[in-house]
């Protein structure tokens, strides 16, 4: 028989919250690929991710060439809206992956009891690099973008898995 903690941590679902500036480009690309990559590694059930922005608007659409670009790779964000990033998630989330310095910059800042918790997408795969904004550049500029955070997931999958626990 299974000791019950070891059952517990098996049920457990861990929150990988993903955050850029507006919560309209980056970041709802980065989470659908991120669920996508769960899923294809059967990770999902155990996993739940979400986006937000450091400076979002409250309930805007992922931007046209975003839902695009995302709709290319089979994956659906049509539904999208943007939400700020709140004290809740933070503290809630098991992971938080940013875009930018800037980005992890901010969070630590606001929420230094949590700066633990905050990675560069980039330092998934070893790299501090940040990943570009493409908002209101040509759909070219979010095909790259999105081939680089789908890079650094893919190659990334198990340091991610390791630090959302």
């Amino acid at each position: 028989m299974r000791p019950v903690r070891s059952f517990l941590k098996e049920l457990t679902v861990s929150l990988i919250l993903v955050a850029c500036t507006a919560n309209v480009c980056r970041s709802p690309m980065a989470a659908g690929l991120l669920r996508r990559q769960l899923a294809a590694k059967g990770f999902d059930a155990r996993h739940r991710v979400v986006s937000a922005g450091v400076w979002a608007t409250e309930d805007a659409p992922a931007s046209e060439n975003a839902v695009a670009t995302m709709a290319e790779r089979g994956i659906d964000i049509s539904d999208h809206r943007s939400r700020s990033l709140n004290s809740e998630e933070v503290a809630g989330a098991d992971l938080i992956l940013v875009m930018t310095r800037e980005h992890a910059r901010l969070i630590r800042h606001t929420w230094p009891q949590y700066a633990w918790k905050v990675h560069l997408l980039s330092e998934m795969i070893g790299k501090r690099r940040d990943v570009e904004d493409p908002y209101r550049g040509p759909i070219e500029e979010y095909r790259a973008c999105a081939d680089t955070m789908s890079r650094y997931i893919h190659d990334g999958l198990e340091r991610i898995l390791e630090l959302a626990g």
